[in-house]
């Protein structure tokens, strides 16, 4: 025999609730107990609330909280309150659950049993009496107070809002409507038919409808009978006849004295809406107004953040020939989710590849903004070709300037670490401005500091001085840029930050970046964070800007460099043009296709032309092939000038002259660009080629 059954035959019945859809699941003898058919049915938490005595659930809720906390059972008593308001019965509640985020109810299962109800007056069957129907709505609009004020968003009010069972004349059908301009619209709804609504989905204030007129005027309109709706509002009469309700409550949503939407609560039995009941209902309007308000103010936060966190961090995933690049934001200090730590990759005009990563000083909007400039400004430089210690001194002055001479106790620096990658030889330009030093991971997992020279943090002096280090990646090593608050998070200092963060490098995944990156978060967020804190207690939470580099442990991937050509064409001698058609088509004897080759030849006489033509200066090129035989190769070609003077892609006609230069380039290669650098500018194009196919045999 089942352990069902026995509960079954001993009138116990067994109930199971899900704080994920907030769903109740009774058996049948659970479901007659409290009111309900008895059969197995899954219900909203709503339904068995209005099946008991209000003050009863309140007191029930209140013991299942802290039993939930406490991780022990609990027991209650509630007595079931029959669709006349007469009490049926009382019932014996037992139960246990699990704890899920935020110390709030994740899952609930016990049982049901009835019990004698308790000596005194009121008992047994007796009608609830008017002292007895206070308590009850007070226990009511207590619940309700508490379910409104834990929503934190639109939707979850609204769920609450759809499910208040008030005692004695709950409503059948309600609707939120929004003030947005001169225009009312629905936000939510709940108990209409598919497509019933659609009427008043949107309309002007100036509408005779009663929520619009409550919305307007600020004052309640509340109808007791059909007769009373369509002798106040004949217009909108026939839109509503067919919901079928016999009495509507509108009410005014109003929030510091301004009117932000109105609640209409519909009922399917008459409601004569006496004194108590508007107060009930007057109540519930003005903590729902407080409980949307709060919520749209958070989502326009979130809205807010997300927003900015998107604008300032790359949009693209970072990608280097022969290398893996993992990176994440976790944004933890401030109201608005938003500070001044950040990360960026750019692609710089010499074909490397750079990494920042940086923290402004604070944890506001202004830190934010001050990070965003000094992202433009530091990428700005990078792209005009500049080495990387010339970057970072550009962009310490550019931060010094923002504030001129004069200094006040508002002003901010910021620190980071500017890195170029050298995917070829594994090599890395490190300059520091202030930040911590980077980590690198070795092969066999030990994890080392890597010392490098350093300067002061951007905006502290204009003219101060960023040693470049060189440091090597090889095959296989992973190299760590972080943020401080990586380390300092969960009340850890530096040195124990360090001796946290190096135990999770050290037993994370080898060969899985992702997993690593989240290995390391999880370390900080995550839930074993929280039994793990670190001496310094209350040390506030700070941002995180976290940047992995690996090398690839295997070097026939890596796309490494099989010819190079490096030659000057100059103003007095142009007859090197065809020398550099010459070298160029050397450069590529063994290209698969024979078009391309000529498109190359054609394109480099024609760009070392263009500058002796129309500048005075002579032309740098540069050309590279990299790739395996028999594999997709590129080949790169770049001109270089130091003329000002930018080119301009153009249209000419049929009878000019000129100006067809960047139409050739354009047409025959397969990526081109102008890139402007510090000391002129820069004209490239590549070509791809395609792989050999295999042969039969």
């Amino acid at each position: 025999m089942r352990i069902e059954d026995v509960l079954s035959a001993l009138g116990t019945g067994v109930w199971r609730w899900d704080g994920t859809t907030d769903l109740v699941e009774l058996d049948a003898v659970g479901a007659g107990l409290i009111g309900l058919a008895p059969r197995p049915q899954k219900v909203h938490s709503g339904v068995v609330r209005a099946c008991y005595d209000a003050s009863d659930y309140v007191d029930m809720s209140a013991a299942v909280a802290l039993a939930v906390a406490e991780g022990t059972p609990c027991e209650s008593c509630l007595r079931v309150v029959g669709r006349d308001g007469r009490i049926v019965r009382t019932v014996a509640m037992r139960a246990c659950g699990t704890c899920g985020a935020g110390g709030r109810p994740r899952e609930m299962v016990g049982t049901l049993h009835e019990v004698p109800a308790p000596p005194g007056p009121g008992a047994g069957t007796a009608a609830v009496g008017p002292v007895a129907r206070r308590r009850a709505r007070e226990a009511f609009l207590l619940d309700a107070g508490r379910a409104l004020a834990e929503a934190d968003s639109t939707q979850e009010v609204l769920r609450v809002a759809a499910h208040l069972s008030m005692p004695g004349f709950s409503p059948d059908g309600l609707a939120v409507f929004g003030v947005h301009g001169d225009h009312l619209s629905v936000i939510g709804h709940h108990g209409q038919r598919p497509g019933a609504e659609t009427p008043f989905l949107e309309m002007p204030l100036t509408t005779g409808y009663p929520a619009a007129v409550a919305a307007r005027t600020g004052q309640a309109v509340y109808l007791p009978s059909p007769e009373a709706y369509e002798e106040r509002f004949a217009a909108t009469w026939p839109l509503v006849r067919g919901f079928g309700r016999r009495s509507w409550a509108y009410l005014p949503l109003v929030v510091a004295g301004r009117s932000i939407g109105a609640w209409m609560a519909a009922f399917r039995e008459p409601v004569a809406f006496t004194p108590d009941e508007r107060s009930v209902l007057t109540t519930v309007a003005r903590m729902l107004a407080q409980a949307l308000w709060r919520a749209q103010v958070h989502e326009s936060e979130r809205e807010l953040s997300d927003g900015l966190r998107h604008t300032m961090l790359p949009t693209r995933r970072p990608h280097i020939d022969g290398m893996t690049v993992t990176t994440r934001y976790v944004p933890t200090g401030g109201g608005l989710q938003v500070g001044g730590d950040w990360y960026d990759v750019i692609d710089l005009p010499s074909g490397r590849t750079a990494l920042v990563i940086g923290d402004v000083q604070g944890h506001d909007v202004r830190a934010a903004g001050l990070m965003g400039q000094l992202r433009i400004a530091l990428r700005a430089y990078a792209a005009e070709g500049h080495r990387a210690d010339a970057v970072v001194s550009r962009t310490s002055r550019f931060l010094a300037g923002l504030t001129g001479c004069a200094r006040t106790e508002d002003d901010r620096f910021a620190t980071c670490v500017y890195l170029e990658v050298d995917p070829e030889h594994g090599t890395l330009d490190v300059v520091r401005a202030g930040h911590l030093d980077p980590a690198v991971r070795l092969r066999d997992g030990t994890v080392l500091p890597r010392r490098t020279a350093g300067g002061l943090p951007l905006g502290i002096a204009p003219d101060s001085d960023y040693p470049t280090t060189r440091i090597t990646l090889e095959p296989g090593e992973t190299l760590l840029l972080c943020t401080d608050g990586l380390i300092e998070t969960g009340g850890h200092d530096l040195d124990t930050g360090w001796d946290r963060l190096r135990t999770v490098l050290e037993s994370g995944p080898a060969d899985d970046l992702e997993a690593l990156a989240d290995a390391v978060v999880g370390a900080v967020h995550g839930p074993a964070s929280h039994r793990t804190t670190g001496p310094l207690a209350d040390r506030r939470q700070d941002d995180i800007a976290l940047l992995l580099l690996r090398r690839r442990a295997d070097p026939p991937v890596c796309e490494v460099p099989l010819r190079r050509s490096v030659l000057t064409v100059s103003q007095t001698d142009p007859r090197e043009v065809g020398a550099a058609r010459e070298e160029v088509r050397a450069l590529l004897h063994d290209w698969t296709c024979a078009e391309q080759v000529d498109a190359a030849v054609l394109l480099v006489s024609e760009l070392a032309s263009n500058v002796l033509l129309h500048t005075d200066e002579d032309a740098a090129l540069s050309a590279q092939l990299r790739g395996m035989p028999g594999g997709r190769r590129r080949l790169r070609v770049d001109v270089r000038d130091r003329g000002d003077e930018m080119p301009h892609l153009r249209r000419p006609g049929e009878m000019a002259s000129s100006g067809r230069g960047l139409l050739l380039v354009q047409e025959l290669s397969d990526a081109w660009g102008v890139d402007p650098r510090g000391d002129g500018k820069s004209i490239w194009f590549e070509l791809y080629e395609a792989p050999t196919a295999p042969t039969a045999g």
